[in-house]
């Protein structure tokens, strides 16, 4: 399991907002870009009544997730998924379009091209549910 500093530090400021949007019902989210996990365990373990699936287009990454996802034992987080955002949402894992309360992308849109962005924000108008949120951050 790898653990980011950047991503112990910012994991509790995330995390806050991240309640104003996770009112006491079950949620559906999709982190696009999870990187080591270390958010995804985080967030799951804080909010039990979301269902999180994290996913990263690098195998490093999509192991370092699976073994929070062992390590951890949550429920509510799910074995992360191989997920190139440049492409279609039609690739994204089987996520159907207007099912998700929040798509989340955490330090991803400052370190990728341009057409990972704009495949973030076209996915984002697919699959977000009426008044769902994509959440970005960095």
């Amino acid at each position: 399991m790898q653990a980011p500093a950047a991503a112990e530090r910012n994991k509790g400021p995330i995390l806050a907002v991240l309640r104003e949007y996770a009112g006491p019902g079950a949620l559906r989210v999709l982190e696009v870009g999870a990187g080591a996990g270390l958010h995804a365990a985080h967030f799951a373990r804080a909010l039990p009544q979301i269902r999180w699936q994290p996913s990263d287009i690098d195998p490093r990454a999509l192991r370092s997730i699976a073994a929070y996802v062992e390590t951890m034992r949550l429920p509510n987080m799910l074995p992360p998924i191989l997920l190139d955002v440049s492409q279609g949402w039609e690739t994204w894992g089987g996520t159907q379009p207007a099912t998700l309360d929040l798509l989340v992308s955490i330090n991803m849109m400052h370190i990728t091209e341009l057409r990972c962005t704009e495949g973030l924000f076209k996915g984002a108008g697919v699959l977000l549910k009426p008044g769902g949120v994509l959440f970005t951050y960095g």
